[in-house]
């Protein structure tokens, strides 16, 4: 199993980049999360997970170990291939994504690309005990403490004011760690306007 790469960036987009060491270049998939930690570097120390199948070897790329950790257990949850836990984990960042499996809401993990109801719902048998278990002393920390509704409603009017969804979603974070007890919409969006300012 490779665990990380270390080298230079030749190469990078949004759903991949190249990290060149030792005169070999290794293509790694990675999340829009982590290319937006990526985005400027030009060397870099990537985490990887090696996904076999008869006829591929694929690489992912994490930038940090939380990551890579959520990956893997979505990776366990029956439904769930390595392209749909990427394409979730570019939907949502990991805080979010263990924070909307813990507090049991389908709807926000419904709403990405290759997730349904019932996988939705599995994810959440499957992955909330897990992820409890590893959080620890940190496992309240993983139950948002605002309505999520009121985090949505925000995050819609952030990307209709052309505001880049990612972008929108960190700075809500931000507002939100500082200040969970945020309750009203408007305030919630003054204050991430002001992040993203």
């Amino acid at each position: 199993m490779i665990a990380y790469i270390k080298g230079n960036i030749t190469f990078k987009s949004p759903t991949y980049i190249v990290v060149e060491t030792a005169g070999l270049g290794y293509h790694v998939n990675i999340s829009l999360h982590t290319y937006a930690q990526v985005e400027k570097l030009e060397s870099v120390k990537i985490l990887t997970h090696l996904h076999i199948k008869e006829d591929s070897h694929t690489l992912y790329g994490f930038a940090d170990a939380p990551e890579r950790s959520l990956f893997v257990h979505l990776l366990s949850v029956s439904g769930i291939g390595p392209n749909t836990a990427q394409l979730m984990l570019s939907a949502m960042t990991p805080e979010e994504m263990r924070a909307a499996i813990v507090a049991e809401d389908v709807n926000a993990l419904k709403r990405m690309k290759g997730v349904g109801p019932k996988t939705a719902k599995r994810i959440i048998l499957d992955l909330k005990d897990k992820l409890m278990k590893d959080a620890g002393e940190d496992a309240p920390a993983l139950i948002p403490q605002a309505d999520n509704t009121i985090r949505e409603e925000a995050l819609s009017a952030l990307v209709a004011l052309q505001f880049n969804r990612i972008q929108a979603q960190k700075a809500l974070n931000k507002v939100l760690k500082s200040q969970p007890h945020t309750t009203n919409v408007e305030s919630l969006i003054k204050l991430a306007l002001k992040e993203l300012s």
